[in-house]
């Protein structure tokens, strides 16, 4: 299991510094919208504290359209003045009783695996697969990080990376 506090280059924010008008778009689900809440309010404090622009917050019905949704804001964006130069995507996905929770989450999973093989920019996975509700306040604050803040992070980062290709 991944926690970001063993995970300290991810938290290293030296290479941001210079890092200027960063521009993300967020493609969220309503599902779970408590959990999208905090996690977008996460990945906004962290962009706001390296002056980076959200290119625009849309939302999508659930998990399964992320990818869909993800890639029509491409689409549209992409010849205006300010186009994103990251895509983030959020959803929580909390398993039921049935396989339903394993088809969406592979579907999100292999659909932003694909926005990040097509389009020019990166497509960031801010998908939780959790368990339980209570995983995910582990997720966004506890004592597995914040994963709406790591986002944003992964975000930032790689528009740097694609930046200086």
């Amino acid at each position: 299991m991944a926690i970001s506090t063993h995970s300290s280059s991810l938290l290293d924010t030296q290479t941001l510094s210079a890092l200027a008008n960063a521009r993300v778009a967020i493609v969220y689900t309503e599902w779970n919208d408590s959990i999208i809440n905090a996690q977008l309010e996460g990945c906004e404090r962290i962009l706001a504290q390296f002056d980076a622009k959200v290119a625009g917050k849309y939302a999508v019905p659930g998990a399964f359209e992320l990818p869909f949704g993800c890639r029509r804001i491409w689409e549209r964006l992409r010849e205006l003045d300010g186009a994103p130069e990251a895509i983030i995507a959020f959803g929580a996905v909390i398993r039921g009783g049935t396989p339903h929770f394993d088809y969406v989450c592979q579907a999100a999973t292999e659909g932003i695996l694909q926005l990040n093989l097509t389009l020019p920019i990166p497509t960031i996975f801010g998908v939780l697969t959790l368990d339980s509700e209570a995983q995910a306040w582990e997720r966004l604050g506890g004592p597995h990080g914040h994963k709406g803040e790591e986002a944003a992070l992964t975000a930032l980062k790689m528009i740097a990376f694609n930046r200086h290709k």
